[in-house]
């Protein structure tokens, strides 16, 4: 008996929804990306990082995106409360966006995003750096 391939892509365990999430999520990523381009081309280089985030939050309001801007999260060790983190922005409340303005994304910064995440309990990140003409991003993810 010969095996028919399927043009279906499998299915794990009943999976389209988280499928339909992740296509979400990066469709959300999509859009925050091009924002902060869009900040760029408009401001250029030279700023302080505080103006670019200002601008990043305009400019996704622009496009109907709800943001918490320096949202809080509590920090625990050992169970016990210790202190709380603020994320420059979360994004309609799935996406953590940290903005930098570096001369270039480093090994810290990547370390920072990811103890963010476990702090928000998100998944996924952005890591924005607008020290340069041009845009320099990158996808932090935690347990996706």
């Amino acid at each position: 008996m010969e095996k028919k391939e399927s043009s279906r892509r499998p299915q794990r365990n009943g999976s389209e929804p988280e499928s339909d999430e992740r296509a979400s999520l990066e469709a959300l990523v999509e859009k925050v990306v091009g924002a902060a381009y869009q900040v760029s081309n408009v401001l250029g280089a030279g700023f302080l990082e505080k103006i670019y985030e200002r601008a990043l939050v305009e400019e996704l309001r622009l496009g109907g995106l709800r943001l918490t801007v320096q949202a809080p999260f509590p920090v625990a060790y050992k169970g016990k409360h210790i202190g709380t983190y603020a994320a420059d922005l979360v994004v309609e409340d799935r996406l953590l966006v940290e903005v930098k303005c570096a001369d270039q994304l480093s090994h810290e910064h990547l370390a920072q995003c990811i103890n963010y995440l476990k702090a928000s309990g998100l998944q996924l990140a952005l890591l924005i750096n607008f020290r340069r003409s041009k845009v320099e991003w990158r996808r932090v993810v935690h347990n996706l």
